[in-house]
């Protein structure tokens, strides 16, 4: 403000003739101590020494502190949010290592048989023309993957349809994280081949289409997952009955 300003000017000039006068007289007195060495003269300039200290305290501008700036309200802390989990299947539920380890029992290494199961397609046949993996099992076999030690396994007619069996796979982006493998993919021409996979492996759970080869590894693998959507089979029980991968995993 300029009123203020001002006023602060005239403080600070008055002290400045005050301190010249007072100059002035410091050096009068210590001129006299030098020519009078008196007991009176040193009280003299002592007294005086001691008004010049109160009178430079109380004269001297002083300065204000800045203003300091009102704080700033902290943010609120952003909330955190967990990270989505996938979800499988069509009622839109999601698959965790917990379910998975709860499902299997504690098995850890897994064998599973591609057509129906991973492939829309239900038969060799059709996969000599194509063979599409069904979106809502990719990350139920991912998560797997991570977990156990899982092989694919089918049955063909030909090379074109193993051909046509990795490249689905591999599209679908279930070689992406390394726990499945081009090379854990196996082929056979009978169903019986299939079975000697399963038991050369040490599986000790198996998923399969088959009710003949469900009952005839069910005296040699730990557990099993029948997929079929009739109900009423007769299996061991060990075996378990599920319509799709996914409900078994829900």
């Amino acid at each position: 403000m300029p009123g203020l300003a001002a006023a602060e000017q005239d403080a600070v000039s008055l002290v400045r003739r005050v301190a010249r006068a007072l100059n002035r007289r410091f050096t009068y007195i210590v001129a006299l101590l030098f020519s009078h060495k008196g007991a009176g003269s040193l009280g003299a300039v002592a007294g005086f020494a001691i008004a010049v200290v109160f009178a430079w305290k109380f004269l001297r501008p002083r300065r204000r502190a800045p203003k300091r700036p009102p704080p700033t309200p902290a943010a609120a802390p952003a909330a955190t949010v967990p990270d989505a989990a996938e979800p499988i299947g069509d009622s839109g539920k999601v698959v965790t290592r917990e379910i998975v380890v709860k499902r299997l029992k504690g098995c850890r290494k897994v064998t599973c048989q591609l057509l129906g199961v991973v492939f829309e397609e239900k038969i060799p046949e059709e996969l000599q023309k194509h063979a599409t993996v069904r979106p809502s099992v990719v990350e139920l076999l991912l998560e797997i993957s991570r977990y156990c030690d899982l092989y694919l396994m089918e049955t063909v007619i030909d090379d074109k349809s193993e051909e046509n069996a990795l490249m689905a796979l591999e599209t679908s982006g279930l070689f992406r994280t390394g726990g499945l493998m081009k090379e854990k993919v196996l082929f056979c021409s009978s169903e019986v081949g299939r079975t000697s996979f399963v038991r050369q492996l040490e599986s000790d759970f198996h998923i399969d289409t088959s009710l003949d080869i469900v009952s005839q590894l069910s005296r040699f693998i730990r557990c099993q997952l029948f997929i079929s959507t009739v109900e009423g089979e007769q299996l061991a029980g060990n075996v378990f009955n599920s319509p799709s991968l996914e409900q078994f995993f829900s």
